[in-house]
């Protein structure tokens, strides 16, 4: 009797994988779209740049065109004959002294929320949280009667001191504080240094992350700032950037469309801030306690 050994089939070689042509035509699609939605959020900014070298005729003909048919700075010196400068110097001021307020009062409110146990903390922040909810637009008036009844109306003091702290930035430095080891503050203690001390020596360098994205954010906010310098202040001289600039669409350099005047305001008014963004843009959002605690 014979037996029949049965070889085991041996398996067909698996023929190479083609891309798949729906994939390659999907990602293709899904970066022309990308790309069609990033040419039409430029392109104002292209037709603001160019629209600020052109002439009033050549803007009025052609608005849509970024490209001046005859290149002029006539919009730039419009603008210095203007009081520009005055408004500029007016921005910076107002705007460094309400950058640094934010940053060191919304820090140590944060911290306060964070660290500290007190009667009412947890209803301080639900406080803090339901502020952010509320419409600035809704605080015009009684911003204005309170400016007006403490003798602050039509002075620096009254543009700055109502935007020295900020929900938004306190609510931030809370996030962070919360997430920075308590070893670190223990530690601290224990060599003897005070509440305070400890925030600004030992914690307060660990949230330089979190301190360069309240300073961007702040920053843009103060420097963007219209409806609460419309009513904190009504002297001319007190114009900021942004109420100068809305300024030019009425009296003498409101007649006709100023298209040039108008978007070369726009365009030196774009300008510090997005330097300021570039510059620490890779610190917006890197993470901060990183090599705090040693192992």
């Amino acid at each position: 009797m014979t037996t029949t050994t049965r070889t085991p089939p041996v398996p067909a070689t698996e023929a190479p994988r083609r891309p798949r042509r729906g994939t390659s035509r999907g990602t293709v699609l899904f970066y022309a779209v990308l790309l069609l939605f990033a040419v039409l959020y430029i392109y104002p900014f292209v037709i603001q740049l160019g629209t600020a070298f052109k002439t009033n005729v050549d803007s009025t003909a052609h608005p849509l065109n970024p490209w001046p048919s005859h290149w002029s700075t006539a919009a730039f010196r419009q603008l210095a004959d203007a009081d520009f400068p005055r408004w500029f110097a007016n921005s910076v001021f107002v705007t460094l002294c309400v950058t640094a307020g934010r940053v060191f009062f919304d820090s140590l409110a944060g911290y306060a929320l964070a660290r500290l146990h007190f009667f009412g903390r947890d209803m301080l922040f639900d406080a803090v949280l339901a502020v952010m909810a509320v419409p600035g637009v809704v605080l015009l008036i009684p911003k204005f009667l309170v400016l007006n009844q403490l003798g602050m109306y039509n002075s620096y003091s009254g543009m700055i001191v109502p935007l020295l702290v900020d929900a938004a930035g306190v609510f931030i430095m809370r996030q962070f504080f919360l997430s920075v080891p308590l070893s670190v503050e223990e530690a601290a203690r224990v060599d003897g240094a005070s509440t305070f001390r400890t925030f600004w020596s030992v914690v307060l360098p660990m949230a330089r992350p979190a301190l360069i994205t309240l300073t961007i954010l702040s920053f843009q906010g103060s420097w963007n700032e219209l409806p609460h310098f419309i009513v904190s202040r009504q002297d001319p001289k007190l114009n900021t950037l942004t109420t100068g600039v809305a300024s030019l669409v009425t009296g003498q350099y409101g007649s006709g469309n100023q298209y040039p005047l108008k978007l070369a305001a726009a365009l030196l008014m774009t300008i510090p801030v997005a330097l300021v963004f570039f510059t620490f843009q890779r610190h917006f959002t890197r993470g901060g306690t990183e090599g705090a605690v040693k192992g």
